[in-house]
């Protein structure tokens, strides 16, 4: 029997409705929730996500500023805009977006965004915050892979579940995640040892890579919940890093690439936004 598939452009429907009912409230109370973003050269993946951003920002009622920077800009100058930004209070969420031209400090000019407002989870705060099981901003695609199992009402708690990939911006994020929704979470990557008799146990297994079809049908448990983070550009087209066909006879529930976490992930910063307003509201008093 083939697998359920978990519909990401559905849920991301779904958040998008019950975000721009929270944007109503809130401009009600005479309160215009803002979302600004630095962009610092011209990297088309950056320049697309930016706009992207600020289509759905105009669908959901977020005004929404975009603040481009040249390629020859400095750090200081960034990081002048960014103190800018961080002590307005008509800004409630802000974004950098990444690659940084070379020559700046990734970790200095995120590290300088303010927590509240930190609508992406990039804060080392925030960061110490998930680890430590307290309320913070987190980041998007791990809060997206989460958001599919709860949208489709599957268990955590006590799962026993395998992350592949290790990084920064999903791996790490998602086994703080896991853990504090009590799952048994292994997180694997390039050095593991035999990676397929982890995912052959697993309950649910997250994909976060970026190696086309590396998770294949032998390694997947019969009724397992396979999330594919991964977002590949090859010459079919873009595939993630499970091989969906041969999976999704094999799994119970399975996320396609594109069309699933990458669709959800985006309206999930502006339910950041929201949960900082609260959190900036609440510092105030």
């Amino acid at each position: 029997m083939a697998a359920t598939v978990m519909d990401g452009k559905k849920v991301a429907a779904t958040i998008r409705e019950e975000v721009k009912a929270e944007v109503a409230a809130w401009r009600e109370q005479g309160v215009s929730p803002r979302l600004d973003v630095i962009l610092v050269g011209e990297d088309p993946a950056s320049v697309y996500y930016a706009q992207a951003k600020e289509r759905l920002s105009k669908r959901v009622g977020i005004d929404f500023e975009c603040h481009r920077l040249s390629e020859t800009a400095t750090e200081a100058e960034v990081l002048a805009l960014l103190d800018t930004l961080n002590n307005d209070s008509a800004v409630h969420g802000i974004m950098v977006e990444l690659p940084l031209p070379k020559g700046m400090s990734k970790d200095r000019i995120l590290g300088a965004v303010n927590p509240l407002k930190d609508v992406d989870g990039v804060n080392p705060l925030n960061q110490g915050y998930l680890a430590l099981e307290l309320d913070g901003l987190f980041p998007a695609t791990p809060l997206a892979c989460m958001e599919m199992l709860d949208r489709y009402e599957l268990p955590v708690r006590g799962q026993e579940a395998v992350i592949v990939g290790w990084g920064a911006t999903v791996g790490k994020p998602l086994l703080n995640m896991m853990l504090g929704r009590r799952a048994t979470a292994t997180t694997t990557h390039s050095r593991t040892r035999d990676l397929a008799a982890h995912t052959r146990k697993a309950d649910i297994v997250i994909a976060a890579v970026g190696r086309p079809g590396m998770i294949t049908a032998d390694m997947i448990k019969p009724g397992a919940v396979v999330i594919d983070v991964a977002i590949n550009e090859t010459a079919e087209g873009i595939v993630g890093d499970v091989d969906y066909a041969a999976v999704s006879e094999v799994a119970g529930y399975v996320t396609p690439v594109p069309g699933g976490v990458g669709s959800v992930t985006t309206v999930l910063l502006f339910k950041n936004l929201l949960k900082g307003m609260k959190m900036q509201m609440q510092a105030k008093k």
